[in-house]
């Protein structure tokens, strides 16, 4: 019993070491310096800055957030079909073709 808590103890202790080296910042891997925090002021200013912009934009609204005005071209039942059958005829010929890798 004493033997395997030992090992036990041994096996935690270098995995928590490993773990502990690893946190650590290497040289020239510095972390960046803190910023100072913003004062109440700023943060109220900030805030009202983001309001009004916000408010413009939603008044004005973004070109991508309208529906486009033109509209596409249907196509007919007759050129959908065309379009089909050729489709099928180059995947069948794809199909047919060897592939890579594969013995001739």
């Amino acid at each position: 019993m004493k033997k395997t808590l030992l090992t036990l103890s041994v096996l935690l202790a270098s995995m928590l070491a490993v773990n502990a080296y690893a946190q650590k910042a290497a040289p020239g891997e510095d972390r960046a310096a803190p910023a100072a925090s913003a004062t109440k002021e700023e943060k109220a200013a900030a805030k009202d800055t983001r309001k009004t912009e916000g408010s413009k934009a939603a008044k004005s609204g973004a070109e991508s957030d309208k529906p486009s005005t033109t509209a596409s071209k249907k196509t007919s039942k007759a050129e959908k079909d065309a379009a089909k059958a050729k489709r099928k005829t180059e995947g069948a010929e794809a199909a047919k073709a060897p592939k890579k890798g594969e013995a001739q």
